[in-house]
């Protein structure tokens, strides 16, 4: 058991880091910016430090300042809470070498699910529902319209290093998805630095549904049910509620059954969460995983 952490987040998610340390007599170390030096965070943890102005880039995305208050403060792990550097294998490599805890998931399964090509191929490997689709490398617009005459319109075409919504179009026809490709390639190198691509069938009325899965550094997994977030506004989600009014029981098993399958199969160790598409009739394909606590655990909680 730890006996002092430091959260390097800030808002909402450090208050319950902070209130959940209490209770297990661990004592918390708060970093803050200049905007955060009045936040409840920093009224409640044991202690404080000042690790720059309020931009994040300048402040809770700077790896030295992090580890240097780890250092000064003598808090033996690190727990990234959500955004800034929960996703950051670089980070989570860094502690490691330090000798600080991170308190999330091993860097190899944070690289392995991170990237949505790789990812689906390991979900396919792990006996995963996929949609269908096509997660090589595409290199022209003429390819990827043959690629999608295959697969059958409508196609998404989505970058590979998306998220938040950015980097997806859906195309009806030949003449759609010559148009996205090259929006999706430019839209994804502007906004991620990667302009790889990857098509896959569009489930047409789809829902959203995500299952919260937890694992040790033993080997085991469990899930904590679904949470639907199916009610969004330009792809991000606005309102979840759990349990999902589509599933049935014996859906709720396989899902869950294949999110365990898939965070085994990446040596899932910590919080995360594994998200799907499911048709009105209750068939479902793997999205992506999220390998952090995210925003929305309360819900299942």
């Amino acid at each position: 058991m730890f006996s002092k952490i430091l959260i390097a987040n800030r808002g909402e998610i450090a208050v319950r880091v902070i209130k959940t340390c209490r209770r297990m007599g661990i004592k918390t170390v708060v970093v803050y910016s200049d905007a955060d030096a009045g936040s409840l965070a920093c009224e409640m943890a044991d202690e404080t430090v000042h690790i720059g102005p309020s931009p994040a880039a300048q402040s809770y995305l700077i790896q030295d300042k992090v580890v240097d208050a780890v250092k000064q403060t003598g808090a033996q792990a690190v727990h990234p809470g959500f955004g800034f550097l929960s996703e950051n294998a670089g980070f989570a490599r860094r502690l490691k070498a330090e000798g600080i805890a991170f308190i999330g998931p091993n860097p190899e399964a944070i690289d392995a699910m991170g990237d949505k090509i790789t990812s689906k191929k390991f979900a396919a490997e792990a006996g995963v529902s996929t949609v269908p689709g096509h997660m090589g490398l595409i290199e022209t617009p003429d390819e990827a319209v043959k690629i999608a005459r295959e697969i059958g319109y409508p196609v998404m075409i989505k970058a590979s290093a998306g998220g938040g919504g950015k980097g997806i179009r859906v195309a009806h026809s030949d003449d759609d998805m010559a148009e996205g490709f090259a929006a999706v390639k430019a839209e994804a190198l502007n906004a991620f630095g990667d302009d790889r691509v990857f098509l896959e069938k569009f489930i047409v009325d789809p829902r959203h549904i995500e299952i919260q899965v937890l694992g040790d550094k033993h080997g085991n997994v469990i899930h904590l049910f679904e949470r639907e977030c199916s009610i969004q506004r330009r792809n991000q989600k606005v309102i979840e509620e759990a349990p999902s009014p589509l599933l049935d029981e014996a859906t709720r098993a396989a899902m869950g059954a294949q999110a365990v399958a898939l965070a085994k199969a990446v040596n899932y160790d910590s919080a995360g969460t594994v998200e799907f598409v499911a048709g009105q009739d209750k068939s479902f394909f793997f999205l992506e995983m999220n390998t952090r606590l995210q925003v929305e655990h309360p819900v299942t909680e």
